[in-house]
């Protein structure tokens, strides 16, 4: 596996200990499986963030100029004005997943929390990495690869 040989700098944090445990390996896990899947060799530095639905409202209200709350928000450092040093790390920014929407949208699609986590981070990572849906064509390969990682870490729906 191509990602065995890469780095991952990986901050999880769940100060408020809204998950029952810690995702930090199972996103591990996405990561490099990710990683692997578009054959990507780079060092990377990432974060996660789990919070609340007041507190994602807030980033997205403050952020992004959209009043309400949301799913998963990823801020990809890559989008912006970076320096990039050749032999150092591909710093792709952070991921904020609201706990309550997931809980929420796990009920209502009937999965288990575990496998809505996992599929919130994906999503996330991929928009980190410059995937987007904001046409059918580009949502397609977007949602395609992320059915195709969870599919190889069997984190399935139902």
């Amino acid at each position: 596996m191509k990602g065995d040989c890469v780095e991952i700098d990986f901050v999880y944090n769940d100060d408020d200990h809204l998950c029952e445990e810690s995702y930090e390996e199972k996103f591990i896990q996405i990561i490099e499986t990710t990683l692997n899947e578009l054959d990507i060799d780079d060092d990377v530095e990432l974060s996660c963030v789990i919070v609340d639905d007041e507190t994602i409202h807030q980033i997205n209200r403050d952020y992004r100029h959209i009043d309400r709350s949301t799913d998963v928000i990823s801020f990809a450092l890559e989008d912006s004005e970076q320096f990039y040093v050749e032999g150092m790390p591909r710093e792709l920014g952070d991921i904020f997943i609201s706990y309550d929407h997931a809980l929420q949208q796990s009920q209502e699609y009937q999965h288990s929390l575990n496998r809505e986590l996992c599929f919130l981070f994906t999503h996330g990572l991929l928009h980190l990495l410059g995937y987007d849906h904001m046409n059918d064509e580009d949502a397609k390969e977007m949602f395609s690869l992320q059915d195709e990682i969870l599919g190889k870490l069997k984190i399935e729906r139902g």
